[in-house]
């Protein structure tokens, strides 16, 4: 596995651990000091973010064969960063400082590696990657492969 392929492997199953274990306090937890409507909302959020984990999880497993899912997650994250950076715009920034501001910043910084290794990944591929139907342990089969077996 090239490097850059094991940078977007483990940047997704670091994105998928924060994501699964975020995910889950805030579905079981809720925001009980507020509203039933904040509360609605905040564990309905608690359930994309830990369906976001499962999904990040499954991606950096299979990370070989994903394509533009990868981009997808990254975004996700930088949604998710841009979201912060509203509420800290409207509301403030919330105690400790310190660890919300990490927060943010391994939210820009993740979407940005994922994205640019998951690039560096493919664009060292000759051309779209097919599996055999023997599975995710067959060898790779490539696009020009494929049209030269055609090909009388």
């Amino acid at each position: 596995m090239p490097a850059s392929q094991r940078i977007v492997q483990v940047s997704l199953f670091l994105v998928a651990a924060i994501a699964l274990f975020g995910g889950t306090v805030q579905l079981l937890t809720g925001q009980p000091e507020t509203t039933p409507r904040l509360d609605n909302v905040h564990r309905f959020m608690g359930g994309v973010y830990l369906s976001l984990g499962v999904i990040s999880l499954w991606a950096g497993a299979t990370v070989r064969q994903q394509g533009t899912l990868v981009y997808l997650l990254a975004f996700a994250v930088l949604m998710a960063a841009v979201g912060r950076l509203l509420s800290m715009s409207k509301v403030g920034l919330p105690e400790p400082h310190g660890v919300w501001l990490a927060y943010l910043a391994s939210e820009l910084v993740f979407p940005v590696v994922i994205a640019a290794a998951h690039w560096a990944t493919q664009r060292h591929l000759p051309g779209k990657i097919y599996r055999d139907v023997a599975g995710a342990d067959a060898p790779l089969e490539f696009a020009e492969d494929k049209e030269r077996q055609r090909a009388p």
